[in-house]
């Protein structure tokens, strides 16, 4: 047969034929034989060094006692070593001093995009660009309700925000609704007219957003003279939230804009600061720690370094 391979009219074949194919018996190549008994050898090998074969209540150890989990905490714990050094030096310092030294801000961004992807990013978008409408502050720009200093985001992720607007329906005629709405967006593009400007201080707008309209970061009220929007700058959507307000909990069609806190423990410890009294005094044991100090100032760090930073 080896005489003929080339000849595949000479070579016996199996009786098979599918449109003028004939199936010959050529033997493989000796080289395919060989490579598919050494894979069976290189199988069974495998079985008997790794977990291979499932039972009732687990798997076969194999011989060297491998696991995924085994080799995903070393490569945890090799992480952890090299992570050690900066997270025993982020514990005392300051979020400002972080900010400060070049070479640990550069830990902190690079270490922290996972910390902020899991806490975060889920109203904030990966980048500080949240949904547009969605009613999340957007991050990465300067305009803040709080104040954007690296301390202002340090108090903000430790105490969380709940600003409050409340509802006008009850307090303004249709006809005085529609013109805040035209003030409101005119405001915005730096057209408001001086009726305009009339009726927003008649109607006391001035309290929480400033006689200028610029708002009041003490209320994280916002400015209502640039053209960011938090909720929408389109008509219906303004007229929605003079008349409904914002976390009025008298009126059902009230937009809801709250932040949790995520360290009621730093949250306490910064207001006993505050007034220059000890927070031992001010802890009552049930403060919840959702992230530990010095994640927030991680993530403190990480979002002022979005661009909009203070």
């Amino acid at each position: 047969m080896a005489d003929n391979k080339n000849n595949p009219h000479e070579v016996s074949d199996t009786g098979h034929e599918w449109d003028g194919i004939r199936e010959l018996e050529n033997p493989p190549p000796r080289w395919w034989t060989i490579s598919l008994y050494l894979s069976g050898l290189l199988v069974l090998v495998y079985f008997i060094l790794y977990p291979s074969i499932p039972l009732v209540t687990g798997s076969t150890k194999g011989l060297l006692g491998w696991t995924q989990i085994k080799e995903y905490h070393r490569g945890l714990e090799e992480i952890q070593a090299v992570r050690a050094p900066f997270e025993e030096r982020l514990a005392e310092m300051t979020a400002q001093e972080i900010l400060d030294d070049d070479e640990m801000r550069n830990y902190v961004i690079a270490s922290t995009r996972v910390l902020y992807g899991d806490n975060c990013a889920a109203c904030h978008g990966v980048g500080g660009q949240p949904v547009p409408g969605s009613g999340y502050p957007i991050l990465n720009n300067d305009d803040w309700l709080y104040g954007g200093t690296i301390d202002k985001i340090v108090e903000t992720l430790a105490k969380g925000r709940a600003g409050m607007m409340p509802a006008h329906a009850n307090l303004l005629t249709e006809e005085e609704t529609d013109k805040l709405v035209k003030f409101v967006i005119d405001a915005s593009n730096g057209e408001a007219t001086e009726a305009g400007w009339k009726l927003y201080n008649e109607k006391g707008c001035f309290a929480c957003h400033g006689a200028d309209a610029k708002g009041n970061q003490m209320l994280g009220a916002p400015n209502l003279t640039d053209r960011i929007w938090r909720f929408s700058g389109e008509p219906d959507e303004v007229r929605r939230t003079i008349m409904h307000g914002v976390n009025d909990a008298n009126d059902p069609r009230t937009r809801i804009a709250i932040m949790p806190g995520w360290n009621e423990r730093l949250a306490v410890k910064l207001e006993a600061e505050e007034f220059g009294d000890d927070p031992e005094d001010y802890y009552d044991g049930t403060e919840t720690e959702r992230l530990t100090e010095t994640e927030i100032k991680k993530l403190a760090v990480y979002v002022h370094q979005f661009g909009g930073g203070q």
